[in-house]
């Protein structure tokens, strides 16, 4: 196929592309994008309508809600995009390759089937499901369609908590004791889950995640003190392979929102507090030493604490929703099934809270992973 060509007064030729190739060009360019659908458009939902929307690899085509409400306030920001009701358009849409998911967590295990079955790449909001069982079935499922699977674990792509997994693989904690963890507020309330099912999801990917392990045992304790459906509080305890203990504490009855994470090793001790705005992690140059002094009366050690500085490492402020939503897109258009935040992780938190929720269920009893 030939240029069109054509001179100006001033002596310069003009190539002209014939219409057809043109548009070929250009329809390539606009297939090149990875169109994304959204079904679920309340809490998170529209956090990932901004973070797609900014992303050069990708484009949010449609969205869906069942709310007209929120389906209005979605138009009023991107006119673009296209909004229904019914979330089956989304899915029968040929020309959408992604899901998002971000809806009841009730919900997760029926949507994610169905979009997988569609041919769709699939990001769920935490938890993939309500049994392992799901979890396992859905992560067949996408293998078999050679289509990525992945779960809002957002937490595993925060630069904090990826710096504290950097320091805990290095050695610079040494051998460590135990952790724990505050994931407090008052609110927000659901009546789909209770607090340890909306709350803790976070903080055990967090420690299977530094600690490259689910844990092998957990006992819980929880409280239903604003109603007697849903428990609102709950206190965990977990064991860790290496004689790791971690505990959790979440409520939706707090006076003030924490989000904190401390690890205790026999060198050094870090802290993780996700609303410092100076730096989320603290480093305590703090350990005990174990002495052979003697005493006449006790033949035994003596413990010496070891006090130094405090570092505040810099740790960068990149959004982890941004890192989580990017990584996503870079799985699809590498045709790979996300190694961060997948179906096996999903299946390790979900087996971890069946048995925190079997534990509340019978008072504290210790219950096998």
């Amino acid at each position: 196929m030939r240029y069109n060509t054509f001179c100006l007064p001033c002596g310069f030729l003009i190539f002209r592309k014939p219409s057809a190739l043109w548009d070929a060009i250009k329809s390539q360019e606009e297939t090149a994008l990875i169109n994304i659908g959204i079904i679920g458009c309340g809490h998170w939902g529209p956090n990932h309508i901004r973070i797609f929307s900014s992303h050069p690899g990708a484009k949010v085509a449609m969205c869906s809600d069942l709310s007209d409400e929120r389906l209005q306030a979605i138009k009023n920001l991107y006119p673009a995009v296209v909004l229904t009701k019914d979330y089956h358009e989304i899915l029968k849409n040929n020309d959408i390759g992604a899901i998002c998911i971000a809806t009841p967590t009730s919900t997760h295990f029926a949507l994610t089937k169905e979009a997988l079955e569609h041919g769709k790449h699939v990001l769920c909001e935490k938890p993939l499901a309500l049994k392992p069982e799901e979890c396992l079935e859905l992560g067949q499922l996408a293998e078999k369609r050679k289509k990525a699977l992945m779960v809002g674990h957002v937490f595993v792509f925060n630069p904090g908590i990826v710096a504290l997994r950097d320091y805990i693989q290095k050695g610079e904690l040494g051998a460590i004791y135990y952790a724990h963890a505050d994931r407090m507020n008052l609110g927000p309330f659901r009546y789909d889950v209770n607090a340890l099912w909306d709350l803790a999801p976070h903080d055990i990917s967090i420690f299977n995640y530094l600690f490259d392990h689910c844990p092998v045992e957990v006992s819980a304790q929880g409280k239903k003190y604003l109603g007697d459906s849903l428990e609102d509080v709950a206190f965990v305890t977990m064991e860790y392979p290496k004689n790791i203990s971690v505990n959790i504490r979440v409520s939706w009855l707090d006076p003030r929102k924490v989000r904190q994470i401390t690890i205790v090793g026999d060198k050094k001790m870090a802290s993780w507090d996700d609303l410092d705005g100076i730096g989320p992690i603290r480093l305590y140059d703090k350990h005990v030493e174990r002495t052979a002094t003697f005493y006449e009366t006790y033949g035994e050690f003596q413990l010496l604490s070891k006090e130094g500085s405090i570092t505040i490492p810099k740790i960068s402020l990149t959004e982890p929703l941004k890192l989580q939503d990017q990584y996503f897109i870079d799985c699809i258009e590498k045709n790979k099934q996300p190694s961060v935040a997948d179906a096996q992780k999903a299946l390790d938190v979900v087996k971890t809270l069946c048995a925190i929720q079997e534990s509340i269920n019978s008072k504290g009893k210790a219950v096998k992973v």
